[in-house]
């Protein structure tokens, strides 16, 4: 296998996409960037990480920026006066580029990750799974009854899935924009995982074949 991998996780709420995409991390050597491409994206910005957790994955990024309080801003923030909706996307796409360069072997999950590092070799997978599966993770995560869980699943891939068709001119969730789409409700997530470990295993092993020859 190559020293260089980069895994790209889309993932529906519910499906178990965090905690496959940290198992892969960890079966591959990986480092895994979710939640933190959003601390890189605030050091580059100069936004407060709160600021960009209140607005992750939603396509109105500015929705709540001039309601703001202060504490959302950091110290050092130079860009209050200049700042656009494309220009906090562009922050989070270079934190996700920066990161891929300074590490040969990174997981990213979700944010539009496979479409900013569609310049690079990586394999883009998304987890699917059920809504009954989905609805009993989600209700169990939250502590929350199976209405709220289903509710909060339909309101939060909307948003999701607004954010994602906005930024990169594609479909969320649509086969033909990764390379392996897997049901996690079918085998549970450790042999989705497995399953997952074993496609990137030989398609890694058949780009190495390909660049030999």
């Amino acid at each position: 296998m190559n020293d260089k991998l980069i895994l790209n996780i889309g993932r529906q709420i519910g499906s178990g996409g965090h905690i496959i995409a940290s198992m892969l991390a960890e079966e591959f050597d990986c480092r895994l960037y979710d939640r933190e491409i959003l601390n890189l994206a605030a050091k580059e910005s100069g936004f407060s990480e709160k600021f960009f957790e209140q607005n992750d994955e939603q396509k109105g990024f500015l929705k709540n920026v001039f309601h703001m309080q202060l504490p959302l801003m950091s110290a050092n923030n130079f860009y209050q006066s200049t700042f656009s909706q494309e220009s906090l996307y562009q922050f989070q796409s270079d934190a996700i580029r920066q990161a891929a360069r300074e590490n040969k072997r990174c997981v990213f999950v979700g944010r539009t990750a496979d479409y900013v590092l569609r310049d690079e070799e990586a394999i883009n997978i998304f987890i699917t799974a059920n809504m009954e599966f989905r609805i009993d993770n989600v209700a169990k995560r939250l502590e929350c009854n199976r209405e709220t869980a289903r509710k909060f699943i339909v309101n939060k891939e909307s948003e999701r899935a607004k954010f994602y068709n906005y930024y990169t001119g594609k479909t969320w969730g649509n086969a033909e924009n990764y390379d392996l789409c897997i049901d996690s409700s079918q085998l549970g997530l450790e042999k989705t995982k497995e399953f997952i470990t074993a496609f990137v295993r030989m398609k890694t092993e058949n780009q190495t074949t390909n660049i030999s020859i």
